[in-house]
């Protein structure tokens, strides 16, 4: 399936087709064909003028769906429709704690929900381990006085500490970005359209990451949104 053209982009308000109209291997398809290791990725050919930064980020299909369960979870996609990343354990036991895996299945970041804590707070770890967190996710606690949905911290002291990053706009429409503390754009979720210019379900849709940015960090705060956000969340809360 050939990726759309960013003059083809429309808002994030745009047509949506029901994730029920297709069986599981149909949405597959329309996904992406390829399920193999994922080779050096592609990158934007263009960049919106607004943002004026070449080259452009590297783009990822998210699709809300595991490939080894009937059940809920994330498999990532670069361009050329090679597995980047999967999140299989999304349905399975407690919903407290996700491991983001590469395509081989090797853990690379373990999120954990912080105990004790008020509010949606996360914990994100270096591979399986249960100690020495990297970066603190903590969802604003008045979003109605905040454009800005959640905060991004670093754990750890030094010349990183400053390297706070700040995410603003709609999860649950699947439009929303990541900022760093200079205002500059390292991430951003968008709707995913088909090659006939139509929306896909929210359960598909683009991650762009700049090049400068951890696309493992970034896909890891996107499993932090869709826990914080997400429609299905709060169907299971109630």
């Amino acid at each position: 399936m050939s990726e759309p053209s960013l003059s083809q982009q429309e808002s994030c308000r745009s047509r949506t087709i029901s994730s029920t109209e297709d069986p599981k291997r149909a949405a597959m398809t329309k996904v992406h064909p390829n399920a193999s290791p994922a080779v050096p990725p592609s990158y934007e050919s263009e960049s919106p003028v607004w943002r004026r930064r070449k080259p452009a980020g590297v783009v990822f299909t998210v699709w809300r769906k595991s490939l080894l369960f009937n059940g809920n979870g994330f498999t990532v996609f670069d361009a050329k429709g090679n597995l980047v990343f999967r999140v299989e354990n999304y349905s399975a036991g407690s919903r407290n704690e996700f491991v983001l895996m590469d395509a081989a299945g090797k853990p690379l970041l373990t999120i954990r929900r912080k105990k004790l804590s008020l509010g949606d707070h996360w914990l994100i770890y270096n591979g399986d381990e249960s100690a020495n967190p990297q970066f603190a996710v903590k969802k604003h606690k008045n979003l109605w006085l905040s454009k800005g949905m959640a905060r991004v911290t670093p754990c750890t002291s030094g010349a990183k500490a400053c390297l706070t990053y700040d995410i603003e706009g709609s999860y649950s429409e699947r439009c929303c970005a990541i900022y760093d503390h200079n205002r500059q754009q390292m991430a951003e979720i968008k709707r995913k359209e088909s090659a006939q210019g139509i929306a896909l379900g929210l359960d598909v849709f683009r991650l762009i990451v700049e090049l400068e940015f951890d696309s493992s960090l970034t896909m890891a705060i996107v499993i932090i949104l869709d826990q914080m956000f997400g429609f299905r969340r709060f169907l299971s809360r109630g």
